[in-house]
């Protein structure tokens, strides 16, 4: 991987509408110099073996199975509503 450049971090962070300072540009392209330097070591290991995964660990779906129950009538759901119409709750408006 290449090295990234003072001039590449001062204009990512144009772009981003950051103002760095001197010492900020300078120790943001030391540390992203070090990150590429460590995913570079991280390439250089055998991995032809590993299976890909999507988690770092197993992961199971724990949801219940969908099963149809009986449920409140409409008539009952709304019973104690402060105020319905048309079979629907009423609310107060809110867009003007």
């Amino acid at each position: 991987m290449s090295a990234i450049t003072r001039k590449e971090v001062e204009h990512v962070a144009n772009l981003a509408r950051l103002k760095l300072t001197e010492e900020e540009a300078e120790r943001y392209t030391k540390d992203l110099n070090a990150i590429l330097e460590f995913a570079a070591k991280l390439n250089e290991l055998d991995t032809s073996s590993v299976e890909p995964t999507s988690h770092a660990t197993d992961v199971k779906n724990v949801m219940r199975e969908d099963v149809n129950r009986p449920s409140l009538s409409r008539e009952d759901a709304l019973k104690n509503a402060p105020d319905h119409e048309d079979g629907q709750f009423k609310v107060p408006a809110v867009f003007e």
